[in-house]
């Protein structure tokens, strides 16, 4: 009897545990949701008002394009050309493979609708902002699509941040989960870069694009741990 009641307790505890953090993990998310989503309508707003962050964003890529460098110009071009829609999408359907042959099926959904449903998300955003791309005399890259927000940087953001997200929940010590959240945001960074020092896009449309993407990437979290959620309650039912 004494046994039994030590076995319901560690089970009771078990299950306030795993309750207890479900709810800081989506407090958290939705904490990030918001967050992100005021960051980009800052930056939106400032861009409306032309506001002083949009003389910023003149001043940088026009330093960046008067002093280009052959081999980082080569090096960019290689990274941006690689995170191009196609780059993205073959990689994104690369890992859901491997994850769907591993039967994490709610982690392909995680990856999928944040990769795929980012992308369509930044083709509204650009048509309605419609704003248009820097524009040089001799270019390095020519593109005739809206520059508001960048879409290289949010198909990024949502592909990294989302592989950083399922690496995280996957390991225990917190060294590896540094690193993986250092490896991503590097990524980031650096695909947002090239497309600021290859003369396509302002750095305002890269930080909007950043936030974009974290936020959407919370959201799309956010609802399949409640879909997840409301199926445990269904099976338990």
């Amino acid at each position: 009897m004494h046994h039994r009641s030590n076995t319901l307790k560690k089970f009771l505890k078990a299950r306030f545990s795993l309750a207890e953090s479900s709810g800081l993990y989506l407090t958290l998310l939705l904490v990030a949701l918001l967050g992100a989503a005021c960051i980009f309508g800052a930056i939106a707003e400032d861009l409306a008002t032309n506001d002083p962050l949009t003389t910023a964003d003149v001043h940088f890529s026009a330093w960046l394009h008067a002093h280009p460098v052959d081999s980082i110009t080569r090096a960019l071009l290689l990274i941006t050309h690689l995170h191009s829609a196609l780059g993205v999408t073959v990689m994104t359907l690369a890992v859901s493979a491997y994850l769907w042959v591993r039967r994490l099926r709610m982690r392909v959904l995680k990856l999928t609708l944040a990769v795929f449903g980012g992308m369509l998300l930044n083709v509204l955003l650009k048509h309605l902002f419609v704003r248009p791309r820097p524009h040089f005399n001799n270019p390095l890259l020519t593109l005739t699509s809206y520059s508001f927000p960048s879409g290289h940087t949010l198909m990024a953001t949502v592909f990294y941040g989302a592989l950083c997200m399922l690496i995280v929940a996957r390991v225990r010590k917190w060294r590896w989960r540094g690193l993986a959240i250092a490896s991503a945001a590097g990524l980031i960074l650096l695909v947002g870069f090239s497309r600021i020092y290859l003369g396509v896009h302002y750095l305002s449309d890269v930080l909007a694009a950043i936030a974009e993407g974290l936020a959407w990437l919370a959201f799309c979290l956010v609802l399949v741990e409640a879909l997840e959620r409301r199926g445990k309650l269904t099976q338990e039912k």
